[in-house]
């Protein structure tokens, strides 16, 4: 039989770095409640909790990294990108998408992902603490599942960028 292993949503002392995007802030501060509440939960002090606040959702790759230059060793990225009549919602999507795939395979940092990507806002309320659930909580609790299979591997095997 195979060694099976599974992450659990829990840590021990580290620090967890938090990019949260202001625009449609009124979601993303509902988001961002929820991920700091599961990181608490999951045994993260609050003084082990960095939030950086950026203007949208494009700029949070940038400030991911920035965070795990910075000594974190987990990261939780919150945004809420709302399609509009235009384009833009599929160039940023894509761009946040990808940039957060990068960030995870370039660090090699554990990366909660919650961006959320909704047609309209009400979707968007009903997926930050509203009728389903609050999609902050689920970032912080796969980044905390993510460092826990981590540290059972033998990790971290990441250190600051640069």
């Amino acid at each position: 039989m195979p060694k099976i292993l599974t992450g659990e949503p829990r840590a021990s002392t580290c620090r967890v770095g938090i990019a949260v995007a202001r625009f449609n802030e009124v979601v993303t501060e509902r988001l961002l409640e929820g991920a700091v509440r599961t990181l608490r939960a999951g045994g993260i002090a609050d003084a082990d909790i960095t939030v950086l606040w950026v203007p949208g959702a494009f700029e949070l790759p940038t400030a991911c990294q920035w965070l795990a230059r910075s000594g974190c060793r987990a990261l939780v990225m919150l945004g809420c990108v709302v399609k509009g009549g235009t384009d833009h919602y599929e160039y940023v999507c894509a761009g946040v998408t990808d940039g957060a795939m990068r960030v995870g395979l370039d660090t090699g940092l554990p990366l909660g992902f919650g961006v959320l990507t909704c047609a309209e806002m009400e979707q968007a309320l009903a997926r930050s603490g509203g009728s389903h659930g609050n999609k902050g909580e689920d970032a912080a609790m796969a980044a905390l599942a993510m460092l826990d299979l981590q540290h059972k591997l033998g990790g971290p095997w990441a250190g600051p960028v640069g």
